[in-house]
């Protein structure tokens, strides 16, 4: 199915499978009551994207128990083909220990308050295009 830009309408299964295959992700919060964008290092476990944000970030601060939203890619300009994908869920701290130490490094410089925050996969959609 192609939706009114006449790009691919992907099904939840494989918007899920696709961003498994990346793991550089955007997460859109709002910050002091303007939205913001953040690159984050994420993987994906079950329905949810896990990514990491260093404890006292506003990322973290501002995505804590807040709706956001996720999107990945791939697009490859000379082809002009590529894929999106976009989550929408409410973030929350994950405290699974035992998960989050099987995670590998999801921060751009660890450090000692780094957190992990979990986004379950409430509302996803996805296009292709090329």
């Amino acid at each position: 199915m192609l939706d009114s830009f006449g790009l691919e309408v992907l099904h939840r299964d494989e918007c899920i499978a696709l961003l498994g295959a990346v793991d550089l992700g955007r997460v859109v919060f709002t910050h002091r009551g303007l939205p913001a964008v953040q690159p984050v290092r994420f993987v994906v476990r079950g329905e949810a994207v896990l990514c990491g944000a260093p404890g006292g970030s506003a990322l973290f601060a501002a995505a804590n128990d807040n709706v956001v939203a996720f999107e990945a890619e791939v697009f490859s300009p000379d082809l002009g083909s590529g894929w999106f994908v976009t989550v929408l869920g409410r973030a929350g701290e994950l405290r699974d220990q035992h998960l989050a130490a099987g995670l590998p490094e999801l921060t751009w410089r660890p450090g000692p308050d780094d957190r992990h925050l979990r986004i379950p996969v409430e509302v996803i959609s996805g296009r292709r295009l090329g």
